[in-house]
């Protein structure tokens, strides 16, 4: 996760006809960040730019990522525009289709997308505004060190002269590009546009309705289908009516597709193809299907929980961690406290259900897809379908939603099978069923732990068995939790292991993968340690942080570590902004704290809310706290991620659940998954950045763990009730 651009990146230089100027970055290729599926080989380098600048002026910044909601369309071109010394009013902002080996890795999720391109997009800018400048003093024949720029112009101040890029474009594209890691890059003091607010680029458009998400996006005699496949996951067609769905109203094909084993793949289903999607859904209502549901059909929540209970009773089979002696230890604790957690499998949700465009014409195929990984769908759809990945030709959508459910392509691959068998372009919709009832769903999981305080209310001893889902000793897809996750290394005695349980449901990443989950089990049970000790809850967690560290015999790789000074400075921010322990609070209120650090990120976020008679929780505010570096890019974006996270943590939290039974989804739609609605979300959320001399990291995700053991943390504190499982709503909550 910490590869970045730059071992041998370099800028190539194209005059276009008119007299404008095309910049290019071109990079190795970049390791798959998401493993999700493998990666091609690198393209041909072409001429396409992340700069276009035009004799009459205009000025064009390609953006490199797929859009999904998280800003990047906005953020990384104002990167770029600020080196480049633009006004941001004069930029346009284009969205690159997919090529990899002009632009670097195109992916979305674990807020990579700052940490990625900070230096190399700074780089870009910076060499641009270099190449105008030697082009005006050459122009002058002037120093190049007389000239400044402001504005989209070079400035020659002794003789009062001026000249735009526009019309410098011609003359600075004969030029050779500057080494990226000589440009000089600005001194932050003078950024213009990094730093302040910007609207996003797409917001009129999405204000006024227009259609530019993917699934608004048609093409000319498109057809649109339907694609069912078993409500069991990875069962296969044993027979179906496909002759009876063809004589249908406006049903062009039905056909099977036998598919195969991979979850993430093109699966066993029926394609339903029509002249309109109401006449395909339709059809569909009369499909009949006999299924053979396999192996998975017999698993369930109910007997996922009995398994997981009887394994906390046994040796884990897998050691994540162990220091010091924590049988020694809790022997000689003062008090020892235990407890079980639970959380459960998630749906991802996202407003817009998947989709995807595809054309297949003369051996070639064409996909409009809303995807978070575009490359790893190419290299999947090249695979299943058996063609070169260098005939498929990705154009990346803007997106309604991903929160890690598009990092797989499943739905890219069916609409690419379905337009390669019926020859016409086809847009492949799915309904809000197929969606919640095919997701890659974030992984629940069991944890039995138990720990030591001495007399003095310290925490000597930390042991957990955790047991969760995957095959063998392999966790499923983010299921797993890093060896050095807090308390780990703050502790000296500590335990952690784990052990599986055999499963067929597909899982996957999910907004703030892993800690999303276990961030709630870790700083609940700190809380309850704190209320154990007799300590303030936020002291007691900066007590904890301010601990001499247990280093790790062997360091996991990739494992980052969180920086104790770090989270202290945003634990007391926090505590300063939200007045914890100064302030009264009115009657029948209460504050709960916790911290995570994930994705490169520091937060630390306080509740407070009130439970009353019923148990029905109103939360009144929330207060985050947040280190994610030296430069927040755009802070208006920033703080909407910010409280975009504390609002789908609550819906995590009190609604959200999955329940598998008979090997397939119980809950297939918002009724039985209720997401926070607006008269239950807090009246403000308050959002403070704590600026530290860090390089700038992302903010999609790591805002939202902590909201889920900040709210339990404050129902504790208001009604002496401690939630040890997810969601609120199974112990008898509900939103007030």
């Amino acid at each position: 996760m910490d590869t970045m651009i730059g071992r041998r990146s370099f800028l190539r230089v194209t005059a276009l006809g008119g007299g404008g100027m095309l910049l290019a970055l071109y990079v190795d290729p970049v390791a798959e960040l998401f493993g999700q599926a493998p990666q091609g080989p690198a393209a041909a380098f072409t001429a396409t730019a992340f700069v276009r600048v035009d004799a009459d002026g205009t000025i064009t910044i390609t953006a490199k990522n797929p859009e999904i909601g998280q800003g990047v369309k906005t953020h990384l071109p104002m990167i770029i525009a600020d080196e480049l010394d633009v006004d941001w009013k004069d930029i346009k902002i284009q969205q690159a289709d997919l090529d990899q080996s002009k632009y670097g890795p195109q992916n979305a999720g674990g807020s990579t997308a700052t940490p990625v391109n900070w230096d190399p997009l700074r780089q870009v800018g910076a060499a641009c505004r270099q190449m105008f400048v030697a082009a005006a003093a050459q122009t002058w024949n002037v120093p190049e060190s007389e000239c400044q720029t402001a504005s989209g112009k070079v400035m020659h101040r002794s003789s009062n002269r001026t000249l735009a890029y526009g019309a410098l474009a011609a003359k600075a594209a004969t030029l050779p590009a500057p080494d990226l890691k000589s440009v000089k890059l600005k001194d932050p003091k003078d950024y213009k546009i990094i730093g302040q607010s910007n609207r996003g680029v797409d917001v009129p458009s999405i204000v006024t309705g227009k259609p530019i998400y993917s699934i608004d996006f048609k093409l000319p005699g498109m057809l649109f289908a339907v694609f069912q496949k078993c409500p069991v996951f990875g069962g296969k067609v044993v027979s179906a009516n496909v002759d009876e769905i063809k004589a249908a109203p406006g049903v062009r094909h039905a056909f099977v597709v036998e598919g195969g084993t991979e979850l993430n793949g093109l699966l066993p289903g029926v394609a339903i193809v029509a002249d309109t999607w109401w006449q395909a859904r339709t059809a569909r209502q009369k499909l009949q299907v006999t299924w053979d549901e396999g192996p998975t059909a017999t698993q369930s929540s109910e007997g996922f929980a009995r398994q997981a209970q009887e394994l906390s009773t046994q040796k884990p089979a897998i050691p994540l961690r162990i220091d010091g002696n924590t049988e020694s230890a809790l022997q000689g604790a003062t008090k020892v406290i235990e407890a079980a957690y639970s959380y459960p499998f998630l749906s991802h949700a996202p407003l817009e259900p998947q989709n995807c465009n595809a054309q297949y014409k003369d051996g070639k195929l064409e996909l409009w897809a809303p995807s978070q990984t575009p490359e790893a769908g190419r290299q999947l759809v090249a695979r299943t379908l058996g063609i070169p990945a260098s005939d498929i030709t990705i154009h990346l959508m803007r997106t309604g939603g991903g929160f890690g459910r598009r990092l797989t392509n499943d739905y890219m691959v069916e609409a690419a099978w379905i337009a390669k068998v019926v020859g016409v372009p086809v847009k492949l919709l799915w309904t809000r069923e197929d969606d919640m009832a095919h997701d890659f769903y974030r992984p629940g999981g069991f944890h039995f732990l138990k720990a030591g305080l001495d007399g003095s209310g310290n925490l000597v001893a930390w042991q957990n068995h955790f047991v969760s889902y995957g095959q063998g000793q392999q966790f499923a897809n983010s299921a797993n939790i890093p060896s050095n996750e807090f308390p780990g290394t703050f502790v000296p005695n500590f335990n952690f292991q784990a052990s599986i349980i055999p499963f067929g449901i597909p899982t996957g990443a999910m907004r703030a993968p892993r800690s999303n989950a276990f961030s709630f089990v870790f700083q609940s049970f700190v809380d309850e340690l704190a209320h154990a000790a007799g300590k303030d809850p936020l002291q007691f967690r900066l007590q904890l942080l301010a601990l001499p560290r247990v280093p790790a015999a062997k360091p996991n790789p990739g494992e980052l570590d969180v920086d104790a000074e770090r989270m202290r400075g945003v634990l007391q921010l926090v505590a300063e902004k939200s007045g914890w322990g100064t302030r009264k609070l009115a009657n029948g209120r209460a504050m709960g704290v916790a911290f995570q650090f994930a994705h490169r990120g520091y937060f630390a976020e306080v509740v407070e809310a009130s439970v009353d008679a019923n148990s029905k929780v109103k939360v009144h505010k929330v207060w985050v706290a947040a280190d994610i570096g030296s430069q927040i890019i755009n802070p208006s974006n920033a703080e909407n991620q910010a409280q975009g996270c504390v609002i789908e943590g609550l819906s995590h939290a009190m609604g959200y659940e999955i329940t598998i039974d008979r090997g397939r989804a119980v809950q297939t739609n918002y009724h039985q998954y209720p997401p926070v609605r607006l008269v239950q979300a807090p009246p403000e959320i308050e959002v403070h950045f704590l600026k530290t001399n860090n390089p700038p990291t992302g903010l999609g995700e790591p805002a939202l763990p902590p909201v889920l053991p900040a709210l339990s943390n404050a129902i504790f504190a208001a009604s002496g009730k401690r939630v040890r499982s997810l969601p609120l709503a199974k112990s008898g909550f509900s939103w007030a």
